[in-house]
């Protein structure tokens, strides 16, 4: 059972790195190239290379610390990397490439305290010491990097330049708001788990009582705002980029994000009248303002 385990672990990796050289190429169709190459192909190669060099060290060491920390830094690097191999930049390219440096230094920086603090991340206790499926969880990051940050990427890498107009001034409107949404949810969070009189409760105040996910919800507004700075300048096989915000959604409310955090909200409150009464009346994902669900 084992072997067909990791074989499946090693099929579920091939298809993983088959899916990132599709969007690749597609993301590539009209781009700049360094020499012969596709910029944004060069990028997407980074991704996975920056993870999976990062994983030999945290697979002989059985640490997932540098994990999110890793993350942060691919979207770090591969925006540099797209910026200084790409033409001459518009301002819609360095608006852009801003967003997205902004972006991933304050998210990963907010991970990598977290997990400092809390000491390890539970989603690895069994993973770290099984290499194939740690290394799966390595790759799934490189494409994780690569198909969010695929329409900041066919922007600054497209070579189709055009002023901003009115749809790229929503773009960057619809960002700013999903941004700030992820920012004060997160720090409403961080405040609330400071405070030693909250131990053992969850929050219900703040952005919290919009919703039991805000700064998921804000997660998917700032990726969908990317994707609408974008739509005027995508050409040919560079519309599939616009997978990002739909992947962002899939991941965050089908696979890794709400699904684990309301299984195991549910195994530790699940019962109390407290936070029954706060499903009810509160949305799992979408903000709206208390008191106005039915």
């Amino acid at each position: 059972m084992a072997e067909r385990t990791d074989q499946q672990i090693i099929t579920g990796i091939a298809v993983t790195v088959i899916i990132g050289a599709l969007i690749s190429w597609a993301g590539s169709d009209g781009g700049d190239r360094f020499g012969s190459l596709p910029v944004f192909a060069l990028c997407g190669l980074l991704a996975f290379a920056v993870n999976w060099a990062v994983f030999i060290p945290s697979a002989l060491k059985r640490t997932e610390h540098f994990y999110d920390l890793t993350g942060g830094i691919t979207y770090i690097t591969v925006t540099i990397v797209a910026v200084l191999l790409s033409s001459t930049l518009d301002l819609r390219s360095a608006i852009v490439a801003g967003m997205v440096l902004f972006w991933s230094i304050r998210l990963a920086s907010f991970l990598f305290v977290r997990i400092s603090r809390a000491g390890k991340d539970s989603r690895f206790d069994e993973m770290k010491h099984r290499p194939v499926r740690f290394f799966l969880a390595w790759t799934l990051q490189g494409l994780w990097v690569l198909l969010t940050a695929a329409c900041a990427l066919a922007i600054i890498t497209g070579g189709n330049r055009e002023p901003l107009g009115v749809i790229g001034y929503v773009g960057i409107a619809v960002w700013t708001i999903g941004i700030l949404i992820e920012i004060v949810a997160d720090q409403q969070k961080t405040a609330f788990r400071a405070d030693p009189a909250n131990k053992g409760k969850f929050i219900t105040s703040g952005l919290w009582a919009w919703s039991r996910h805000p700064n998921y919800f804000g997660e998917i507004v700032l990726w969908t705002g990317m994707a609408i700075i974008a739509i005027p300048v995508l050409e040919g096989w560079q519309w599939a980029t616009l997978i990002s915000p739909v992947f962002v959604f899939f991941l965050l409310t089908k696979v890794s994000g709400v699904p684990l955090l309301e299984a195991a909200a549910d195994e530790r409150w699940g019962g109390e009248e407290h936070y029954e009464a706060y499903k009810r009346n509160t949305p799992v994902l979408v903000m709206k303002p208390p008191g106005s669900n039915s």
